[in-house]
């Protein structure tokens, strides 16, 4: 994390503008204190991602709170074609004084902005969707991104991939969980029974119906009945009859990612 923002030091002076990600679950718990204070000065589009997996009215709520004369906001799904093309416009408009400062000298210049989100927030799939094709290596965990990878997007556009990158040291129990719910985190680092738990005292907390009609239990149990209860719903049984919360849990987070819990906000601007 040291060595990504040593880098991300070095080439922010050379972009106009910060193409901020964040996952659109948990808006809040991806925006990296060490980031905030490097694009302080800097135009900024906030890009809210994965709205295939997040509450639609919460989204659109982020979208708004972000927009301002310095920053912008949209909301997409990278994984579908052309969704971030938005961006480019977005950010002729932010930089459009600078643009046309360079115009009326007669300088043609080609606008450049740099990637920064948290991993698994789908920086480089969202590279990719601007550039059309795959420039970039992406996958569906933290630390697919390595180094540094600068993408022409067009002749008047390219856009500079970061790795992803964690807070330092995350003080905030709740932030850190939310991070290991969306995979931001590496799951060969985490208590998978301990992150079942506490994401279903937050799922129980949203509405306790979203665990009883995904998997047939009872409504409003405590993380172990729970997990008890999805392991027998789905058959998860080790010798002697005693259910697989091990295996449940990994269900439970599994869903929960893949949204086959529902369209979920874990974060919503008025949330304390």
């Amino acid at each position: 994390m040291t060595k990504s923002l040593r880098m991300i030091d070095e080439e922010i002076k050379l972009v106009d503008v910060i193409v901020y990600v964040l996952d659109s679950r948990a808006v809040k718990s991806c925006l990296t204190p060490e980031f905030e204070k490097r694009i302080a000065n800097k135009k900024t589009i906030y890009v809210l991602n994965k709205i295939d997996l997040s509450d639609e009215k919460a989204t659109k709520e982020w979208v708004k709170y972000f927009q301002n004369t310095n920053s912008d906001a949209l909301a997409v799904n990278s994984t579908s074609s052309k969704s971030g093309a938005m961006i480019f416009d977005i950010a002729k408009k932010l930089c459009k004084e600078r643009l046309d400062n360079f115009k009326s000298k007669g300088v043609k210049r080609q606008l450049r902005a740099m990637i920064l989100g948290v991993p698994n927030s789908g920086k480089s799939t969202l590279t990719n969707n601007l550039a059309g094709s795959a420039k970039t290596t992406v996958g569906n965990r933290p630390g697919v991104t390595r180094g540094k990878q600068w993408v022409k997007v067009n002749d008047y556009f390219e856009v500079l991939d970061t790795p992803g990158t964690l807070y330092p040291k995350i003080e905030d129990i709740k932030i850190a969980h939310r991070l290991a719910f969306i995979g931001s985190i590496k799951d060969e680092i985490l208590d998978r029974v301990d992150l079942a738990f506490y994401l279903v005292n937050e799922l129980n907390a949203l509405d306790k119906n979203i665990l009883k009609i995904r998997f047939n239990i009872d409504n409003g149990l405590d993380g172990e009945e729970t997990l008890n209860s999805i392991a027998k719903s789905r058959g998860y049984i080790l010798k002697g009859s005693v259910p697989d919360i091990t295996r449940a849990s990994q269900a439970l987070i599994d869903d929960f990612r893949k949204g086959r819990l529902g369209r979920i906000s874990l974060e919503r601007v008025d949330d304390n």
